[in-house]
């Protein structure tokens, strides 16, 4: 095999491909790219087994073939040359890389591309259209609430279903649950809801643009998900996720509204003093005013009030600022809607005007 390419065309699709194998172990084949060339272009393979991606590049193409070589030690040496032509040769289990403008040439091992794993392949499951900010919306809407404990798998991904005439969105880790729908055009095939693993989705979330539409396909162990020149696959996570409708509370007696930048900007001050193992503050909220304070401790303590719309009693609510944070980071409007019908029960974060999203967390126990 031997081609020749621009360096930093095929540079950003090997970084792509390091972000997903999972080792840099150079005697795995799981820590080789696959390459291949066909017709003018070049065929670009990488997976961890679980997650998998595939792209073309234009290529001058002097001698058709294939091989695996490590992809980590490409990388490397494609960032250490300057911009311009290089030259790949594909020999004796060995690549040779030479750029074309100066003299120098590296040798890296290469593994007979037959070793390397089939990629899985959706078959006849048919392809429905997401536009792009559309699913970066309702990724970024819920990714954050993803759990953590592997020993609740089944909730290590967000919940991905159709609910005509949308599909929705949930993710949830059992102290609160991320929430959003977004309606769709007609002629999305019926599919069983879905957990997806969040690396596939931070590969989304990173490397699509805003513009054009993303081509999806569910089967009944991947997704695949194709987006200009990539197509990317993940196995989906096995097991029932929670029945998160039963959560989600019908009606709030009460509601304040805070403006979004403000009170991001108390939070961040305000966490400078909080217990870094509970994570835990206290909104005091009384008509015009709501108070963010931290726990007396050993450091200290912080207070800060800002300006609120609020006309009911005065209420305490014990968070996880966490929880409260990372939401506010994804909404976008100026004001915002927390409503709660008592300290102890779940609360409901929304933007203003209400748009397809919500947020729900569980306050925290204020003798925890």
């Amino acid at each position: 095999m031997k081609f020749i390419c621009e360096r930093d065309i095929l540079a950003k699709e090997i970084t792509i491909a390091q972000e997903i194998i999972s080792t840099k172990n150079a005697i795995s084949i799981l820590s080789n790219v696959y390459l291949e060339t066909i017709d003018s272009s070049l065929l670009i393979r990488a997976t961890d087994i679980k997650v998998s991606f595939e792209t073309r590049i234009p290529v001058t193409v002097v001698e058709a073939g294939s091989t695996t070589v490590f992809c980590d030690k490409l990388l490397g040496i494609l960032s250490s040359i300057p911009e311009g032509e290089v030259e790949f040769e594909e020999n004796n289990s060995k690549i040779t890389i030479r750029p074309t403008f100066k003299k120098i040439k590296f040798n890296l091992k290469s593994i007979a591309s037959d070793k390397f794993p089939e990629l899985p392949e959706p078959g006849t499951i048919p392809f429905f259209s997401v536009p792009l900010r559309d699913l970066k919306d309702m990724i970024s809407q819920t990714i954050f609430a993803i759990s953590d404990d592997e020993t609740r798998y089944f909730m290590n991904g967000v919940f991905f279903e159709k609910q005509d005439p949308y599909v929705v969105m949930v993710a949830t880790d059992g102290r609160r649950l991320a929430y959003i729908q977004r309606s769709m055009e007609e002629g999305i095939p019926d599919f069983k809801g879905i957990i997806i693993p969040p690396k596939i989705l931070n590969l989304i979330l990173k490397r699509a643009s805003d513009e054009g539409s993303a081509s999806i396909a569910v089967t009944e162990k991947n997704i695949f998900v194709k987006f200009g020149p990539y197509l990317f696959s993940s196995v989906l996570i096995e097991g029932q996720f929670p029945n998160y409708r039963r959560v989600i509370p019908e009606n709030q007696a009460h509601h304040f509204v805070i403006n979004r930048k403000e009170t991001l900007e108390a939070l961040k001050r305000v966490s400078l003093l909080v217990e870094q193992k509970s994570r835990r503050i206290y909104l005091n909220v009384k008509p015009g005013v709501l108070s963010l304070l931290s726990e007396e401790s050993d450091i200290g303590a912080a207070n800060e009030e800002i300006p609120c719309q609020y006309d009911g009693e005065e209420v305490s609510i014990a968070l996880n600022y966490r929880y409260l944070e990372e939401p506010l980071r994804v909404m976008t409007d100026d004001s915002i809607a927390i409503y709660f019908t008592e300290p102890t029960r779940a609360i409901t974060i929304k933007s203003l005007p209400e748009k397809d999203f919500f947020h729900i967390v569980m306050p925290m126990q204020v003798d925890q």
